[in-house]
């Protein structure tokens, strides 16, 4: 294969992983014309569209995601070996790709990103913020954090924090004149903050266990939300009752800005993890950045 070739390739697998020529262009530090006419001179020479364009979004077709599934695996075999040599460096460097949740990149990767670069400027990181489910071994990731329960079981996991519980919340402005609810069927009688998975997906039916009974609660309220940040802020200026994980409100309510209640009725669960696909030799720029976000 000449370099010519090879390169072309390269600079398809990075269009599909970053769903965009201008976010792909930026990866490979070339102009989005000069990737454009790249692609054109790819599917010239192959024969076959690789690529549905418009305005506004770029996504493989068929038969380009017939080529990015094997090219993913063939990239995969070369970054091995790549890092494989690299493991006799005495300074990590590479590129690292790295799939986090909206909470977790806050919690964990927010508070280390000058430090790690400062301490490792040979490494070249790359973090997706994503509260979609990502196959991070599809989307060529080297990590991902994720909650426990979320986690593939062919995946290597490194705990990163201790177990976690749901908390129920609200303002002390919106309880006014209102009863506190006890059970979780009291909610019926309030308003409460509906959270949909990112990616249009379900609305988050509310989860209650205490010994061995289990609810499910699909609440009550207009409001619909894809972001806890977002939800937190209308919880706040007295939209109604939210449900999430304790740690993101605990300072509120210490505070005494927001009133947890239902505690004896939240559940617990795993708490969050840096996942990486089980390989061989992991790669020093990744091994690197495990060991300083622990």
């Amino acid at each position: 294969m000449r370099g010519s070739e090879f390169a072309e390739l390269k600079a398809f697998s990075a269009i599909v992983e970053e769903g965009s020529f201008v976010g792909a262009a930026a990866r490979l530090r070339v102009s989005p014309p000069a990737l454009s006419q790249t692609i054109r001179q790819l599917e010239a020479r192959i024969g076959v569209r690789l690529l549905n364009r418009t305005t506004r979004s770029v996504s493989p077709t068929a038969a380009g995601e017939t080529l990015f599934a094997r090219l993913a695996a063939v990239f995969g075999e070369l970054d091995s070996a790549i890092a494989e040599v690299q493991a006799g460096r005495d300074q990590p460097a590479g590129a690292l790709r790295v799939n986090v949740s909206r909470v977790a990149a806050m919690r964990f990767v927010a508070p280390i990103l000058a430090d790690f670069q400062h301490s490792y400027p040979d490494i070249a990181l790359t973090v997706i913020v994503d509260d979609a489910l990502t196959d991070i071994v599809e989307g060529r990731f080297d990590a991902g954090i994720r909650l426990g329960e979320r986690l593939e079981k062919d995946m290597v996991a490194v705990k990163l924090s201790d177990e976690l519980q749901m908390a129920a919340v609200a303002a002390p402005a919106y309880l006014e004149g209102r009863s506190i609810p006890r059970h979780p069927q009291d909610l019926h009688q309030h308003r409460c903050i509906n959270f949909q998975w990112p990616g249009g997906g379900d609305i988050y039916r509310w989860e209650f266990t205490r010994g061995k009974r289990s609810l499910e609660i699909a609440v009550n309220g207009n409001l619909i939300i894809n972001d806890t940040e977002l939800m937190i802020g209308a919880a706040l200026d007295g939209a109604g009752i939210a449900y999430m994980i304790d740690y993101q409100v605990k300072p509120l309510i210490e505070a005494g800005r927001l009133v947890r209640f239902l505690e004896p009725w939240s559940p617990r669960f795993p708490g969050f993890y840096l996942y990486h696909p089980s390989r061989r030799h992991v790669p020093p720029a990744l091994r690197a950045f495990i060991d300083f976000i622990r």
